[in-house]
């Protein structure tokens, strides 16, 4: 409001965080009654997550979708979006010069601490696990616990499993990424470089797994095949944080918080595709901090200005007007790429 924008705010849009509409009316915005009068009214929409196939009726050309896409695992939204004519500028593939994936990491931060709980609480007999107390006790074992990925989802995993006092395996193709956490946790945990053989033999002795892979835009690499799991101990524990990019585990599939797990050939899967929903206060402020400013900088004029004046912003479209201007979106559905420079 401060900056001269409308905004519009759907009906008790905020009442699962804890924010009323109240909250939002004191600081300048306008309550619409329903989504639908939201999408209709809007010159830029802001969601969490991508666009539900109920709501592509609203997607249009004149429009601007700033939200988490993961379009390389969702052929039918990258479709929508494209035959809509939108803009589709996604959270998780804005990236600085330098790498980074500041809108990404704050919910990488979320799932890779939650993803080491949910591996904890999933361990518990009672939950289907191997009934193993995830720090163990003096005189017996801690749980086994490997993670996939030494990025922010498997760093904050893996912070929170050996603040547990589990065995910690991390595997990352990333010799420098590693050598850094070794030198972060002070070589309170086993780095590996992965590849199929040391994924093979980590997996024999695996209570829990956490899936923390990342190809930024791009659909997540198969790593732990259907075959592997027949290596893992029974009633073993899978967290599949990368199921939003398709899962690095072959038999993952994407839950829900309400029928969270699965069993296939005696492991127990957990696919919740939306792993900071459950924690939906800390997310909101954590999101929030992480994309305001990106927000800002697209409500304030025009959008070719906006995205050529910074490179990390227009790293994030990922559609335009009917065009496919990201890459990996691109080459996972075979489809035309149309470069920054000639849509710009």
């Amino acid at each position: 409001m401060r900056r001269g924008n409308t905004v519009i705010v759907e009906d008790k849009a905020g009442q699962g965080s804890g924010f009323s509409n109240d909250e939002y009316i004191q600081a300048g915005a306008t309550i619409a009654q329903s989504a639908e009068e939201v999408w209709k009214r809007a010159n830029m929409i802001i969601k969490v997550k991508e666009p539900l196939s109920s709501e592509y009726r609203f997607l249009r050309d004149d429009l601007i979708l700033f939200t988490y896409l993961h379009l390389a695992a969702n052929e039918e939204l990258t479709h929508a979006l494209v035959n809509s004519g939108v803009v589709g500028i996604a959270y998780e593939t804005v990236q600085t010069t330098d790498g980074l994936l500041p809108l990404l990491a704050p919910m990488s931060e979320v799932a890779g601490r939650m993803a080491t709980q949910i591996a904890a609480q999933y361990l518990e007999k009672p939950q289907g696990g191997r009934g193993i107390l995830m720090g163990g006790v003096p005189g017996v074992r801690p749980a086994h616990v490997v993670i996939l990925g030494g990025g922010v989802v498997g760093t904050n995993a893996a912070q929170i499993a050996v603040g547990m006092g589990a065995a910690v395996t991390l595997l990352d193709i990333n010799t420098d990424r590693l050598r850094y956490l070794d030198e972060t946790l002070h070589g309170r945990m086993t780095t590996i470089y992965s590849n199929e053989t040391n994924i093979t033999e980590a997996l024999r002795t695996a209570d829990a797994v956490i899936g923390a892979v990342l190809v930024t835009g791009a659909r997540a690499p198969r790593l732990v095949t259907r075959e592997m799991l027949s290596l893992m101990p029974r009633n073993s524990v899978i967290v599949d944080v990368a199921v939003d990019q398709g899962g690095c585990v072959e038999t993952t599939h994407a839950t829900t918080h309400s029928n969270p797990t699965y069993f296939v050939d005696d492991v127990l899967h957990y696919g919740v595709a939306n792993m900071p929903g459950a924690v939906p206060r800390t997310s909101s402020y954590a999101l929030s901090n992480a994309t305001l400013r990106y927000a800002l900088k697209l409500a304030s004029g025009d959008l070719r200005d906006v995205l050529n004046a910074d490179p990390a912003l227009a790293k994030g479209l990922n559609v335009y007007h009917g065009q496919v201007v990201h890459p990996a979106v691109a080459e996972t559905f075979n489809l035309s790429l149309a470069s920054m420079e000639a849509v710009m």
